[in-house]
C-alpha cells in the first residue's frame, strides 16, 4: 500500500491561468466597481488578487470581461493577505 505525500496539491477542477487578467469585484447593484487581478479560473472558482488592501466581502460579484453585461456571483472560501479564492454561486 503506498503513501500519499501531504505536501501535494491535488487539484479539483482543472485551472486555466489568465496571465494576470483585470477584472472587477463589484458590491451590489449599481455600486462603485474596485480592480482585481485574476490568477487563474476554473468552472467551480477563481484566484483573484488586489492590488491594495481593500475590505472584500465575502460575498460579491466578479466581472471578466468589460464588455460583457454578465457577472459570476462569487463567495470568498480562503483569504491570504491581498490573495483571495472564490467560488462561483447560483
Amino acid at each position: 500500500m503506498g503513501m500519499v505525500d501531504p505536501k501535494v496539491r491535488m487539484q479539483r477542477e482543472p485551472r486555466r491561468q489568465l496571465r494576470n487578467r483585470v477584472t472587477w469585484i463589484t458590491f451590489g447593484e449599481g455600486d462603485a466597481k474596485r480592480e482585481c487581478t485574476v490568477l487563474d479560473v476554473s468552472p467551480g472558482g477563481a484566484k483573484i488578487v488586489t492590488d491594495v488592501a481593500i475590505d472584500v466581502r465575502d460575498r460579491f460579484g466578479l466581472t471578466l470581461m468589460p464588455e460583457h453585461p454578465g457577472r459570476y456571483e462569487c463567495e470568498v472560501v480562503w483569504r491570504r493577505g491581498k490573495t483571495y479564492g472564490v467560488k462561483f454561486v447560483q
